[in-house]
């Protein structure tokens, strides 16, 4: 169907209340209930329609929320999209990580990449390839960034991620100095530029002009001498299924940013979680702005970003799974156990005896629940890594705490899913970008890490740890490798837990607003 009907008549099918995007839009407000003002809906849809036409119903199907411009406060244009807009489905990309070896270099580049450079204020309108920016405190040195500003910035931040390996638990194998280059001492990563977009075309155009931007300052006999060094160019992505490596639906919840105009589907959390626990220079949920790197023009409409990478062990995974259970049936239960959430996305809670495709691809339903009803954990166990990652409403937890422990993830997947069955390892890279955004993101994540995933005690769980992002050893005689898995007449527990997932690097990276890198980039 073409956007210009021909016939602007009240009367004529294409009209507006007889459009089929009308219609679609109709069906968004009811599932969303009073979450849309119906005295804006009309005109609301009307901008809809003019903006985006017939491209509503396949951006309905890429992006979980529904945009609605009555609700923004926040500054959407100056906001870099990776903070509020969610990833595409299906989705294609790639991460480029820069050192700067020339300060005038890094800003000329900047100040030529800035207009690609994607914001937050077209997050309704057809999805394009994105490009966002990023940098380490290292980075921000690099490029010039005066002392007296380089100082407002938090500790945590400044140290690296590196040098809080204590505060992230990452001992033994995901220990810093069993990291891969670029990452911690192993390389000098400044820059990270990160291209996603929803078809290879597009991830592919947008690829080649960053690469053209950056060609120029590069020095192809002796990379270390150019003015900028390339570190790693890194791909990934996902098919429409939108599942991790494991073979798990991912990317499902997100927290809902008040003031960003993107109302997500149902859940339990309720109202929208302040715009300062996410983006800085807004009012958190203790009703005060949180003091940020200055000057304003430098810290406001900034965020925190943590990218930690692991390399999947999915076949391990899957030998844990027949290794511990007698059938096919039995294998797929532990292993949603393990997750949370059934393959498709079903949450245990809400289907708790077998996997539930509709419920999986039902963005109004698979996130709208809580464990109230499941004070013992016999539907989804407490040690689960979904429940650890977000307890909300279980037995002794308090929904305004949880909420201060919310973090954007923004995470993406690399390499072949392996089918269930395939139980050695065919030496191939598969694995997770784990990106995590906050105002705060340091100490959220180092929170997250050392007692949600690191610790059970928080869930009267002893020494076990997260089944999915703990180090494990696969000691069957270790408490800390056990999974307790409760049930009739007496509960389970599964012994000799392997690590996963084991970390290779990461780095603390700030999430500068776009007024922030031209700022940057005018320094002399």
């Amino acid at each position: 169907m073409s956007k210009n009907t021909g016939n602007n008549n009240k009367n004529d099918s294409t009209s507006k209340d007889n459009h089929p995007l009308t219609s679609k839009l109709h069906e968004l407000k009811d599932d969303f209930g009073n979450r849309i003002v119906d005295s804006n809906v009309e005109s609301w849809l009307a901008d809809i329609k003019k903006e985006v036409g017939d491209g509503i119903e396949t951006l309905a199907n890429k992006a979980r929320g529904v945009f609605n411009p009555n609700t923004v406060t926040m500054q959407l244009e100056d906001i870099q999209s990776i903070i509020l807009r969610d990833r595409p489905t299906p989705y294609y990309g790639t991460i480029v990580a820069l050192k700067i070896n020339n300060a005038e270099a890094g800003r000329q580049l900047l100040k030529t990449v800035l207009p690609d450079v994607t914001g937050s204020k077209a997050w309704h309108k057809d999805m394009q390839a994105t490009l966002s920016i990023v940098m380490t405190y290292d980075g921000l040195e690099a490029l010039g960034v005066p002392r007296s500003s380089l100082d407002s910035f938090p500790e945590s931040f400044k140290a690296g991620m590196a040098k809080r390996a204590e505060k992230l638990r990452d001992f033994d194998i995901n220990a810093p100095e069993n990291w891969a280059a670029p990452f911690g001492d192993k390389g000098d990563i400044h820059v990270g530029a990160a291209i996603i977009a929803d078809s290879k075309e597009k991830w592919q155009i947008k690829l080649k002009e960053l690469q053209d931007n950056i060609q120029s300052y590069i020095n192809e006999d002796n990379p270390a001498n150019g003015d900028i060094e390339i570190l790693m160019e890194h791909t990934f992505g996902s098919d429409n299924n939108v599942k991790n490596v494991f073979g798990y639906r991912d990317g499902i919840s997100n927290p809902e940013i008040q003031g960003s105009g993107i109302q997500t589907p149902p859940s339990l959390d309720g109202e929208a979680i302040a715009a300062g626990e996410f983006v800085l220079g807004y009012k958190g949920e203790a009703g005060t702005i949180a003091p940020m790197p200055q000057p304003e023009v430098l810290g406001k409409n900034g965020s925190f970003m943590v990218l930690r990478a692991y390399n999947s062990h999915v076949a391990a995974f899957n030998k844990f799974l027949k290794d511990n259970t007698q059938s096919d049936e039995e294998a797929e239960l532990l292993g949603a156990k393990m997750w949370g959430r059934w393959r498709s996305g079903a949450p245990l809670v809400l289907s708790p005896e077998h996997d539930d495709k509709k419920l999986g691809d039902d963005p109004n339903r698979n996130n709208n629940f809580g464990y109230k009803d499941d004070p013992y954990g016999k539907k989804c166990p407490f040690g689960a890594h979904a429940r650890r990652m977000n307890p909300r409403d279980s037995k002794d937890f308090i929904l305004s705490d949880v909420r201060l422990h919310r973090i954007v993830r923004r995470s993406v997947g690399f390499g072949e899913a392996l089918s269930p069955d395939v139980t050695e390892d065919d030496g191939k890279e598969r694995g997770l970008f784990f990106i995590g955004i906050n105002a705060h993101a340091m100490e959220t994540v180092e929170f997250l890490q050392s007692q949600w995933i690191n610790d059970g005690n928080f869930m009267s769980l002893g020494e076990e740890k997260d089944p999915m992002l703990g180090v494990h050893h696969g000691d069957k005689d270790a408490a800390a490798d056990t999974f307790t898995v409760p049930a009739d007449p007496i509960r389970q527990r599964y012994h000799g837990i392997e690590t996963f997932n084991t970390l290779y690097g990461g780095e603390y990276l700030f999430i500068p607003s776009l007024s922030a890198l031209e700022w940057i980039s005018e320094l002399s």
